[in-house]
C-alpha cells in the first residue's frame, strides 16, 4: 500500500513538474499572404490551444497580399486563447500590418518596419473610398482590441490622417522598429528568438514550430492562380473534346478530375461553397439537356454556360465577407484570360484533331482491303462517295445520317452539324464514311 502511495505521488510530481514547464508554439508567415496559409495558421493556433501553451509567436516578414486571407487570419489570431506575439522579421507591410497589429504582443528586429496597408490594385494604384474605409475600419478595430494607437493604424492606410509629429497628409505612415516603440505599436525591439522569449519572460520554456506540412502546401499551391487556371482550361478543353468525340475517354475523365481538384481545393480553402459547386454542376446538366435532347442551341445552352461560368468565378472569388475589388479585378481578368485561352486551344483542336491518329483510333476503321487477299462480311461503302443524305441525327462529329435510304454510321472532318442537315459524302476509308454539309442543297 506504501508503494502505491508513492507511485502516485511520484506521478503527481512528474506530472505537475511537466505542466509547469512553459510550452511556446512559433508559426512563419513569410512571403505572399493568400488563402493557403489560413488553414495553416488556424493549425499552429489549435495544436496550442490544445496543448495548453503559454504563448503562439508567429515570425512575419511579408510585403502583404489578400485582404480576405489577412482578415481570415486575423480573426483566428484575435479569436485565440493562447497569448500572441508577431516577431517581425524585417517586415510586415499592408496586410502583414493587419496581422502584426491582431496579436497581443509585437516585437520587432533592429531595421524592420510596419505600414503602408492602403488598398491597391493589380497595377498598385488606390482603389475606391469603399475598400479603404474597409480597411481603415479593420485596422483601427484591430489597434483598439490590443491597446494600440488608433490613429497609427488608421495613418497606415489613409494618408490623410495626420499623427502629430510623424507624417503630414501626404504620406502613409510606415514605421522603423524604433518608431514604432515610440508611437505604441511595438513593445520591444529584439535581434534573436531567443531574445524574444527573454524579453517576455520564456527564456526556460519548451519551444515547438510548426511548419506547413505537406498537405497544406499541395492546397497552397493548386491555390496559385497559374495552376488554378490551368485546372479550369483542363476541364473546359476536355469537355469540348468529349463532346466532339464518341464514347467516354481520356479527355472526359482529364476534365472530370481537373475541376474536382479545382472545386476541392477551393472547398479546404472556404474559397469555395456546396453553392458554387453545385450552382457548376446545374450548369453542366443543363449544357448536357442542351447538347443531347433538345435541337438546336437556346435556352439550356445559354443558361447551363452562364452557370458554370459563375460557378468556377465565385470559385476564384472566395467569401464575399471579406471581399475587395483587387480581388474581384483578379478574378475577372484570371477567368477572361483562362477562357480565351481555352476556346484558342478547343479551335485548334477542332481543326486539326479529326487529322491526327489518337483522333481516328475512336473510330471503327477497316484497314484490310480485298487486294491482300483478305475477305470480309462486313459490308464496304466505296460506292457512297458523292452520295447525299440527311443527317439523322446531331453529327458531334460522330453519329447517324441516311443515305440511299439507309441509316449509315458517319462522321465529320471534325464539324458540329445538327440532325437534318444536308450532307454528302465525302470520303470512305474502310468502315469510316466521313461526310460534309451541302451549302446549297439546290444544287
Amino acid at each position: 500500500m506504501k508503494k502505491l502511495k508513492f507511485y502516485l505521488l511520484f506521478l503527481f510530481v512528474l506530472t505537475s513538474a511537466i505542466q509547469a514547464q512553459d510550452k511556446v508554439y512559433i508559426g512563419n508567415i513569410n512571403g505572399e499572404i493568400d488563402l493557403g496559409l489560413v488553414p495553416y495558421v488556424k493549425r499552429v493556433i489549435s495544436e496550442a490551444e490544445k496543448n495548453f501553451a503559454d504563448a503562439v509567436i508567429f515570425r512575419i516578414n511579408t510585403f502583404g497580399g489578400r485582404v480576405d486571407a489577412a482578415t481570415q487570419i486575423k480573426d483566428a489570431i484575435l479569436n485565440s486563447e493562447v497569448t500572441t506575439i508577431a516577431f517581425i522579421d524585417k517586415r510586415a507591410i499592408s496586410a502583414g500590418a493587419l496581422i502584426s497589429l491582431s496579436c497581443q504582443k509585437i516585437a520587432m528586429v533592429p531595421g524592420a518596419s510596419i505600414g503602408a496597408s492602403t488598398v491597391v490594385d493589380q497595377t498598385g494604384q488606390k482603389v475606391s473610398e469603399k475598400y479603404q474605409s474597409y480597411m481603415r475600419s479593420e485596422m483601427r478595430a484591430t489597434a483598439e482590441k490590443n491597446g494600440r494607437r488608433t490613429d497609427v493604424a488608421e495613418a497606415m492606410v489613409d494618408e490623410t490622417v495626420v499623427v502629430e509629429g510623424l507624417v503630414d497628409s501626404t504620406k502613409l505612415v510606415t514605421l522603423t522598429s524604433a518608431e514604432a516603440i515610440i508611437y505604441g505599436i511595438n513593445d520591444t525591439t529584439v535581434a534573436t528568438t531567443s531574445q524574444l522569449l527573454e524579453a517576455f519572460n520564456l527564456k526556460d520554456a519548451d519551444i515547438v514550430e510548426l511548419n506547413e506540412n505537406w498537405a497544406e502546401g499541395v492546397v497552397r499551391w493548386l491555390n496559385h492562380p497559374i495552376i488554378s487556371s490551368l485546372l479550369i482550361m483542363i476541364g473546359m478543353i476536355g469537355m469540348f473534346t468529349e463532346i466532339k468525340t464518341p464514347g467516354w475517354g481520356l479527355p472526359g475523365t482529364a476534365a472530370l478530375v481537373a475541376l474536382a481538384i479545382y472545386f476541392g481545393s477551393g472547398f479546404l480553402l472556404d474559397l469555395v461553397s456546396v453553392i458554387e459547386i453545385l450552382l457548376f454542376v446545374a450548369g453542366v446538366v443543363l449544357l448536357a439537356i442542351e447538347i443531347f435532347a433538345v435541337p438546336g442551341f437556346g435556352v439550356f445552352g445559354i443558361l447551363g454556360i452562364v452557370m458554370m461560368v459563375s460557378g468556377i468565378f465565385l470559385g476564384l472569388v472566395g467569401d464575399f465577407e471579406y471581399i475587395d475589388w483587387n480581388i474581384i479585378s483578379a478574378a475577372i481578368i484570371q477567368l477572361a484570360v483562362t477562357i480565351m485561352l481555352s476556346i484558342v486551344v478547343m479551335v485548334l483542336l477542332a481543326k486539326y484533331l479529326p487529322r491526327t491518329r489518337a483522333f481516328n483510333a475512336f473510330i471503327l476503321q477497316d484497314q484490310l482491303v480485298t487486294t491482300s487477299g483478305y475477305t470480309s462480311s462486313k459490308p464496304t461503302f466505296g460506292h457512297l462517295v458523292n452520295e447525299k443524305g440527311t443527317a439523322y441525327t446531331d453529327l458531334r462529329p460522330a453519329g447517324t445520317a441516311i443515305i440511299n435510304g439507309e441509316r449509315v454510321d458517319v462522321t465529320t472532318a471534325g464539324e458540329y452539324l445538327k440532325h437534318g442537315t444536308n450532307v454528302m459524302v465525302k470520303s470512305v476509308s474502310g468502315s469510316r464514311i466521313v461526310v460534309e454539309e451541302i451549302v446549297n442543297s439546290g444544287n
